[in-house]
This record gives C-alpha cells, structure tokens and sequence, in this order.
C-alpha cells in the first residue's frame, strides 16, 4: 500500500479550510453575540422589582378613583405639540398641570415625562422632548398623585388617543 503525495502542503488543500470554516463561524458569532450584550442595556428589567410588586395596590387604587369620578381624556398630536381634553362627569376641578408619561415599551432609555399645562375649558397642552414613533405606554396622572387614566398609543397614526381608567 503507498500513499499517494503529490507535494503539496496541507495548508494549500481545501478540505481543512472547508471543515474549519464551521467552528470558525462559531466563534465569529459568540464575539458578536458578546459585543452585543456589552454595548445594548436593555433595560427590562428594574432594579426594585419587589418594591413594585408591592406598590401595585395603591397604583390600583388611582385606577378606581378616576373610574369612580368618570375621568376620560383624549389625546392629540400636532408635530412636537400635543394637546389633551379631560372631561369628567363630576365637575371635578382640574389642576392647573397635569403629568404626562410616555413609556416605550422596551427602551426605558426613551421615556418621556411632559408636563401639561392648563389651556382652560378641560384642554391641556404640551410639547414633546424627542420625536417618537411606534408604539407607547401613556398615563395621565394628577399632580396629587390620586387618581391616573392609560392608554397604548400608536404614535405614527394620526387618530387621537382615548385615555381610560383601567379599574376592573
């Protein structure tokens, strides 16, 4: 039996290359994978989590004290301007400035806290810090902290949002 040799190093035949080339893209990709957990902060998730597991009795409670006074808003945007109406079945009195948040569903680096100011007759004004686009988590809160309506909006769609309490 002889072995046939025809001169040529190994690192000149295509079978070692070729079966290298699967591990090889392996490793590529585990540096990627790495890069990429390093860099992106997620943000999902909190670093008080119990803290906010116990505090949702009392964010509950917010919730059916606006459904309690009939509190619905509805929110419209113009550009950077958004502008709210608040209505009440109770002839409640409004605050002079209500707080505005806007959650991103997964970038909390996003977020937006606009302060609404009074225009009179129910209606609120504000401007928006950063364009947004997609979706979003909004509450209205008052400044007393006592009751507060939701909503998830499709910021690229140009209906007006309708906030509710969500007490059930």
């Amino acid at each position: 039996m002889t072995l046939k040799n025809d001169g040529k190093p190994w690192y000149k035949e295509p079978w070692p290359w070729l079966l290298m080339l699967g591990p090889g893209l392996v490793i590529i990709a585990a540096i990627v994978t790495i890069w990429l957990a390093v860099v992106s902060n997620d943000g999902l998730v909190t670093d008080d989590y119990y803290k906010q597991g116990l505090a949702v009795n009392q964010r509950l409670q917010r919730d059916h004290e606006a459904s309690k006074l009939g509190l619905h808003a509805d929110l419209m945007r113009s550009g950077q301007n958004l502008r709210l109406l608040v209505t009440t079945r109770e002839g409640l009195a409004m605050p002079e400035v209500l707080t505005l948040r806007l959650a991103h569903p997964t970038l909390n680096v996003k977020d937006q806290l606009i302060e609404m100011k009074s225009e009179g007759a129910g209606f609120f004004g504000g401007v928006l810090a950063s364009e947004v686009a997609g979706r979003w988590y909004v509450t209205l809160e008052d400044p007393a902290g006592q009751w507060r309506l939701h909503g998830e909006w499709h910021a690229s769609l140009d209906e007006p949002l309708r906030l509710n309490a969500k007490a059930d």
